[in-house]
C-alpha cells in the first residue's frame, strides 16, 4: 500500500569537469538529506560530469556497469537505506557514432537499480548570438517513457528539456504517476524566464507533485582552459499538484527537504479531473491555404 506522505530531499549541485570532485560534493549532501529524514533523495542532471570538452568526456566517461559515480551512489543508498533518484549521469554507450547517454537512474534502499530513463528530447537551441547548444551531437536520445515506483508511489521520470513537451507528462500521469521528476541543468536565461512557470504548469496539468533538483552557479572547468564557463539557473523546486511552490532551493549548493502529502494528488484531481476528459479531434488544417488549393 502506498504511504500517505513521503519526505523528499532535493540536492542542488555545481559540478564541473572532474567526476571525483563532483562525487565529493554530492555524497555529503545526500547524507545530510537522509539525516534530515528524506526517504527519497534526488540529485540533478549531469551529477557526474559537466564539461565543454568532448575529448575529455570520451576519456572520462564509463559504461553504466563500470561507472564509479554510480557504484558509489548505489553504495550510499544501501548504507543509508534510502531511495535515490540520480538525476542523470553521462555514460558511455559503445555506439558507433560515439554518442553518450544522458541517463536517470532510480536506486532502491538495497542499492539495486530499479529504473533507467534516457533523456528523450535533446537541447538543440540557440539562446543568443553567442550562446548555443547542440546536445544531440554528443548524446543519443532515448526512445521510451518510464514509470517506476518509490515505496509503491508511482513516479514518472524525465530530464530537463523534456519539460517543454507537456504530452510526455500527461501520458505519465494518465499511466498512474503521482510524482514527476525533472532533474535539470537549466540555462540561466531560460531559467529566469521559464523554469518556474513550466514546472508549475506541468504540476497543474497533471495533478502531480513535481520534483526538480537543479544544477546552479558557474561550473568549474579547469581541465578545459580557454572555453567560456557554463552557468546554471539553480532554484530546485518542489511544486504541489495544485501548482503551489512548496520549496525553492535558491541559487547556491545545498539540500532542500519537503514532506509531501500524497493525498493532495487526489484532492487536486477531484477538483479538476482533466486527465479523464480527453476527446478525439481532427488535426488542425490551414483553411485559407486549403481554400486556395480549391
Amino acid at each position: 500500500m502506498a504511504p500517505a506522505s513521503l519526505t523528499v530531499g532535493l540536492i542542488q549541485l555545481t559540478v564541473g569537469d572532474d567526476p571525483q570532485a563532483n562525487l565529493a560534493q554530492t555524497v555529503p549532501l545526500i547524507r545530510e538529506a537522509a539525516g534530515r529524514g528524506a526517504r527519497l533523495v534526488l540529485t540533478p542532471e549531469a551529477t557526474n560530469l559537466l564539461s565543454p570538452d568532448r575529448d575529455r568526456q570520451r576519456r572520462l566517461l564509463h559504461p553504466e556497469a563500470e561507472d564509479p559515480t554510480l557504484a558509489a551512489l548505489r553504495a550510499e543508498a544501501r548504507d543509508l537505506g534510502i531511495w535515490l533518484m540520480i538525476g542523470s549521469l553521462a555514460l558511455a554507450t559503445g555506439d558507433p557514432d560515439g554518442r553518450f547517454a544522458n541517463r536517470s537512474l532510480l536506486v532502491d534502499p538495497q542499492g539495486n537499480i530499479r529504473a533507467r530513463y534516457d533523456k528523450l528530447h535533446m537541447f538543440d537551441v540557440m539562446i543568443s548570438d553567442t550562446e548555443s547548444y547542440r546536445e544531440s551531437a554528443a548524446y543519443r536520445p532515448g526512445d521510451r517513457a518510464v514509470l517506476s515506483r518509490v515505496d509503491d508511489v508511482p513516479v514518472g521520470m524525465t530530464i530537463c528539456y523534456d519539460l517543454r513537451f507537456p504530452q510526455l507528462y500527461r501520458q505519465l500521469a494518465q499511466a498512474g504517476a503521482r510524482i514527476l521528476t525533472v532533474p535539470s541543468a537549466f540555462n540561466p536565461v531560460t531559467g529566469d524566464a521559464h523554469w518556474q512557470v513550466l514546472l508549475r504548469a506541468r504540476a497543474i496539468e497533471t495533478g502531480c507533485f513535481v520534483l526538480a533538483p537543479a544544477q546552479c552557479g558557474i561550473h568549474p572547468s579547469p581541465h578545459s582552459p580557454g572555453r567560456p564557463p557554463r552557468r546554471s539557473h539553480g532554484h530546485s523546486l518542489v511544486v504541489d499538484p495544485w501548482g503551489t511552490v512548496l520549496a525553492d532551493g535558491g541559487a547556491t549548493r545545498g539540500c532542500t527537504i519537503v514532506s509531501l502529502d500524497l493525498q493532495a494528488v487526489d484532492r487536486a484531481r477531484s477538483r479538476i479531473p482533466s486527465l479523464t476528459h480527453d476527446r478525439p479531434y481532427a488535426a488542425p488544417e490551414d483553411h485559407d491555404h486549403a481554400r486556395d488549393r480549391h
